[in-house]
């Protein structure tokens, strides 16, 4: 029990670096000195630094899974609109953990599409089951639901990127109003 309790500190301290830093940031002196043990000991744990990231990884997806499970509304545009809000909160509000879980490259990230058909992203799996809703509503017009999903959310990450790169010169507010419009957009094409 002790290990699992100083595994999960350990994974604590590498995410909380993870989230102010970034991913380089992140090196076993820097989570052994946030965690008050040796970086010796770490590897007790973790066998390699790649493997503290990927708990770390598992833990912020999860951790995101969690609090985006909850009621939405029963109108479709306003669940877009909410999962959209979720979404823009945590790539805006934890950029460096945004980059690391969806932008940079990484062995162990999912890969599209037999990864994420199975319904095990925390973070893909709403937005299928949306497109889904929409489908099955009539409100879109029947298609795949894996791919819909991707069309909406390449394009809500690629304007992510544009905005985080300092590319789009909006105020934050001005920013979540072009997402909203530009996402209506898709959806206008894609409506029944």
């Amino acid at each position: 029990m002790a290990d699992r309790s100083t595994a999960a500190r350990i994974a604590d301290a590498a995410l909380a670096i993870l989230h102010e830093e970034g991913a380089d940031a992140v090196t076993m002196r820097r989570v052994a000195a946030a965690t008050g043990i040796t970086p010796m000991a770490i590897y007790k744990h973790y066998p390699n630094r790649r493997a503290l990231l990927r708990t770390a990884a598992d833990t912020a997806f999860a951790d995101i899974g969690a609090a985006w499970d909850r009621p939405r509304p029963d109108d479709f545009t306003e669940r877009c609109d909410s999962l959209m809000n979720d979404f823009l909160d945590f790539a805006l509000g934890k950029p460096n953990l945004y980059a690391f879980l969806l932008a940079e490259r990484r062995d162990e990230a999912r890969r599209f599409p037999e990864d994420f058909a199975d319904g095990a992203s925390p973070t893909f799996a709403p937005v299928v089951a949306l497109m889904n809703d929409g489908m099955r509503e009539g409100i879109l017009r029947r298609d795949d639901p894996l791919e819909t999903a991707l069309v909406i959310t390449s394009h809500t990450q690629g304007l992510v990127q544009l905005y985080l790169a300092g590319r789009i010169g909006l105020s934050e507010t001005d920013f979540r109003a072009l997402c909203r419009r530009t996402v209506q957009r898709i959806f206008d094409g894609l409506k029944a």
